[in-house]
């Protein structure tokens, strides 16, 4: 699952990781609280030059006829994306990369309120996490729309939450985007040996609204 994230990376800086030319309409940088509906940056390949673009996050397949016509579709489960309807054809023809700083996950506990934790690459680098992508066409100006491949949770992951983003090291990016050929599938089952940091945060996140540096600092 992933139904919050964090991107605090300047558009040039983003651009020059993943060597990507970036549109002038980026979501201003940074945000601590990018929640669904919103845009995400979002990497995609095609003619020779991978761009960096914004992309509404919440994927709305072609027979929507509004963009609430339908479940909001923010992940997509990588154990069934290949037969999923509203899904297939993205993965086989429209696979990019939705970079985050991080992304925040919640442990339930029966009666107690949901603890937020903020989840980022242990050696600091941004996070490309798998994700799929197509444009609505029944807007006003056709609409580029996204959602997160996601997995089963990795041991470290596990006991927060039993899913989590796929998660692509920067020798995968190639395959993924489709710039190295076929056989982009096993990825979505390879995220166990990322080394992941997990940090306890205040639950002024759960609310859509909170803004700021303080939703990512530690708490006791």
């Amino acid at each position: 699952m992933c139904g919050r994230m964090a991107i605090t990376l300047p558009h040039d800086a983003m651009a020059q990781v993943f060597d990507a030319a970036p549109a002038n309409d980026l979501p201003n940088t940074p945000d601590y609280n990018v929640c669904p509906t919103q845009a995400v940056h979002v990497v995609t390949a095609g003619e020779g030059q991978r761009r960096l673009r914004p992309m509404r996050w919440g994927f709305v397949p072609h027979w929507y006829d509004k963009l609430s016509g339908g479940p909001l579709l923010i992940n997509a489960r990588s154990e069934t994306i290949a037969d999923k309807p509203a899904f297939r054809a993205a993965v086989r023809e429209r696979r990019c990369l939705i970079v985050a700083s991080g992304f925040y996950e919640w442990h339930r506990v029966p009666g107690a309120v949901p603890q937020p934790w903020y989840v980022t690459r242990s050696d600091g680098s941004p996070m490309a996490m798998a994700g799929i992508w197509q444009d609505w066409s029944k807007a006003e100006a056709p609409l580029a729309t996204c959602a997160v491949v996601t997995c089963g949770a990795n041991a470290a992951m596990a006991p927060i939450h039993d899913r989590l983003p796929v998660i692509l090291s920067p020798g995968d990016w190639p395959l993924w985007l489709g710039e190295a050929g076929h056989g982009a599938a096993p990825l979505m089952r390879a995220v166990a040996d990322v080394a992941l940091t997990f940090t306890k945060v205040s639950t002024q996140v759960n609310s859509n609204r909170a803004v700021g540096e303080d939703l990512i600092a530690p708490v006791e």
